[in-house]
């Protein structure tokens, strides 16, 4: 993941935001980043910048746009909206700036409180002289990546974590008078992005870890989407239905075309407001809403309160809406669905993945403007990026766990050894990749990380060595776990804190009968007992799970003592309770140390063989 750098470039003016018509006689007030107020004007009267925007949506009700005038407005428009960016003398400097840092990408944070102001295509800017990149389009040129985002003015951002486990609604409608959705092709590279995660195997597994990804609502309609969101947590809603004017109080605003809960051949406009008030249900609401829409980013009128669909799913608390504020070629949605997903799921920081959306557009729609159409209201908290990088590190984890869940499953023993090598090497290149990528936070967190992924770098050798040895390869299982050793060796050389990375450290060592200097062994206990005072739960059960692990191995680490296996066991046998009382029986702390326990039972047999199956025993209840 690239650095990113943010700049917050704020446009206000005095009174409500509106009832106010575009003029270049009204003044506005640039703030961008820590520097002073800039007075800045746009050059348009409102009916005049109408009439542009309706040359670039391909066709009006008196026929068709030709291409060539509609290529000469993105230039011209795009120069015009370039040049009240440059006029504000804060911003360029930053730009210039960034220049020189070709790897970071810059997120120009975009808020505007007038509502006169979001019908301008800011997304279209080309870059003026002193801008990097000058004369081609700022979002598109490569010497300085950048990045815009818009956001409704708050107090503060809505609180929904990044790092919930995806849970993905696609809901499409094509009611009766309107031309069909590519749902199909949508369905596609939904399943394509999913892919990872889901294991190989048997149909019937197959399909469950989909159902349990993927969600899809065909025909829908206000009611059912309010049922769907009511009775399950969401974390992503893509949205694939035609965008339709309305009136509201006698102006035009767009909405939705939805079937009807009646007659799934009939019609339903639905607005932004009562969109957002069917995908939030008190706290719950979903972090990514994606709408492959025309018109869904559309202000519409600015006479009234309200705003475009996205910005009124953003001003009811949805941190992420991405949506379109042209018109959008079926193909340019597709194509958005499948780049949109597919990083987002990954891991990737949206803003990257937005950059790379918009030059992902360019290149197979080149004969439209969809990569300016696509517009992303975003709140981005001070920890953002903490946060993604989390994201990403657990998304990781689930997708090695699903390469081994299609190796390990109790059906699929008849698998080769030569069969089950593809996927012992997707992990290996999983993990490298993850150890490559960066890391982010203090330096303290990064060490913290690193540890962590150098860690999972020894599990993922750990559990290719349990199922070498289950082939009946016992050498080429040793060679794995001494692979093990060595990750969680360098793990612990790159944090010398961590508790967890030294236990299996230990444990493989006694495993492989090279045990370590039993001072590491004294250490460890040290360090997990330091960690029972910890406020977080999660991290207490896993001390505990260490504690339960070193005195078991304390047979083979207490060098001369002559200790009471009773005892050990008793002891075993508290921390695993602990650990059930901290976090709850269902939590994946207790079903990772249940399995390391009964790793001692059916693979690594040694004098701990009544102790461990006492400690499986008591986590199983």
């Amino acid at each position: 993941m690239a650095e990113i750098r943010n700049v917050r470039l704020e446009l206000l003016r005095p009174g409500p935001a509106h009832n106010q018509l575009l003029s270049p006689l009204t003044p506005y007030v640039a703030l961008c980043g820590n520097e002073g107020p800039v007075t800045i004007s746009v050059p348009f009267e409102h009916r005049q910048l109408l009439n542009r925007l309706e040359r670039l949506r391909y066709a009006t009700p008196g026929g068709a746009i030709p291409a060539s005038q509609r290529e000469a407005e993105v230039q011209e428009l795009g120069r015009t909206v370039g040049a009240v960016l440059g006029s504000i003398s804060t911003l360029g400097p930053v730009l210039r700036g960034a220049a020189g840092r070709s790897s970071a990408l810059l997120n120009v944070r975009l808020v505007h409180a007038p509502a006169e102001l979001a019908l301008v295509p800011f997304e279209l800017a080309i870059a003026p002289e002193g801008f990097p990149g000058s004369g081609k389009p700022l979002l598109l040129q490569s010497q300085t990546p950048v990045v815009l985002t818009r956001e409704i003015r708050r107090g503060s951002p809505p609180q929904v974590s990044w790092r919930r486990p995806p849970k993905i609604l696609f809901a499409f409608a094509s009611p009766g008078g309107v031309a069909p959705v590519p749902y199909q092709e949508h369905l596609d590279a939904l399943r394509a992005a999913i892919d990872p995660w889901v294991p190989a195997g048997s149909e019937a597994r197959q399909l469950a870890a989909v159902r349990k990804l993927l969600t899809v609502l065909p025909n829908a309609s206000v009611a059912s989407l309010q049922r769907e969101c009511a009775s399950t947590e969401y974390t992503h809603v893509h949205i694939l239905a035609h965008g339709h004017p309305y009136q509201y109080a006698g102006e035009q605003r767009y909405g939705l075309a939805f079937c009807q809960a009646e007659d799934a051949g009939a019609k339903d406009v639905v607005d932004g407001e009562s969109l957002a008030s069917v995908l939030r249900h008190g706290e719950k609401a979903p972090t990514v809403v994606s709408l492959a829409t025309c018109d869904s980013g559309n202000e519409g009128s600015v006479l009234t309160p309200g705003g475009s669909i996205a910005h009124d799913l953003h001003s009811a608390g949805i941190p992420w809406v991405i949506a379109s504020q042209f018109p959008l070629w079926m193909l340019g949605s597709v194509v958005a669905a499948r780049v949109l997903y597919a990083g987002l799921l990954r891991g990737d920081d949206p803003r990257e993945v937005l950059y790379e959306l918009r030059r992902e557009l360019r290149t197979t729609s080149a004969g439209n403007h969809d990569w300016a159409s696509i517009v992303a209201y975003a709140s981005i908290p001070w920890d953002f990026e903490k946060d993604v990088s989390a994201f990403r590190s657990e998304q990781t984890r689930r997708r090695i766990d699903a390469c081994f869940s299609a190796l390990e499953a109790p059906d699929e023993g008849q698998l080769s050894l030569e069969s089950m090598q593809p996927a012992f090497e997707k992990v290996r290149s999983i993990l490298k990749e993850w150890r490559e990528s960066d890391t982010h936070g203090s330096p303290a967190e990064q060490r913290a990380e690193r540890a962590e992924r150098l860690g999972m770098s020894g599990v993922g050798e750990k559990r290719i060595a349990y199922l070498l040895y289950a082939k009946g390869e016992p050498e080429k299982a040793r060679a794995a776990v001494r692979s093990a050793v060595d990750w969680y060796r360098q793990a612990f050389d790159v944090e010398l804190t961590n508790h967890w990375v030294l236990t299996q450290c230990l444990s493989l060592s006694a495993v492989l009968e090279e045990p370590c200097d039993s001072g590491l062994w004294v250490l460890s206990r040290l360090l997990a007992s330091a960690d029972l005072r910890n406020p977080d739960a999660e991290k207490r059960a896993w001390a505990h799970g260490t504690l339960a692990e070193l005195e078991m191995l304390g047979i083979v680490y207490e060098a001369g003592a002559r200790r009471d296996i009773t005892a050990i066991t008793r002891s075993v046998v508290e921390h695993c309770k602990e650990i059930r009382d901290s976090v709850g029986a269902d939590a994946f702390p207790v079903f990772s140390t249940r399995r390391q326990f009964e790793r001692y039972l059916d693979w690594w047999k040694g004098p701990w063989a009544d102790i461990a199956k006492a400690a499986a025993q008591e986590l199983r209840e």
